[in-house]
């Protein structure tokens, strides 16, 4: 199962964590978005052993993500927030293995329930 959880409402520029709660043993996890009345898209990956993260142009160098093992809980840090962020964002996972550099958007087959978050301008 997985639980998504930490969206909210927050200005421009600011920062928000999102979690994620896995159970059961997958091959990667990751992070997509879907902004109202647009298609569901991917935003980061992380595999298992935390190789090879992923992620969207649109993200890359202000979303982190990361994964906790003990807590079996993986996170997207979200920094530099743009209003265009705003949407409904779910956690994945897949038992499907991709090789490092490989984008895994197509991969994931598990999914939870999102958690919205809005950033105002």
């Amino acid at each position: 199962q997985l639980q998504a959880f930490g969206g909210g409402l927050v200005q421009a520029g600011d920062s928000l964590r999102l979690s994620c709660t896995v159970s059961g043993r997958t091959f990667a996890e990751g992070w997509f978005r879907q902004a109202p009345g647009e298609e569901r898209a991917f935003v980061a990956a992380i595999t298992r052993t935390g190789d090879s993260p992923y992620y969207a142009d649109s993200v890359k160098g202000r979303f982190t993500i990361s994964r906790d093992y003990a807590k079996n809980t993986v996170y997207l840090q979200m920094n530099s927030l743009k209003p265009e962020d705003t949407a409904v964002y779910f956690c994945a996972s897949t038992l499907k293995y991709y090789s490092a550099g490989y984008n895994p958007k197509d991969k994931f087959t598990y999914w939870g329930q999102g958690t919205l978050v809005t950033v105002s301008s």
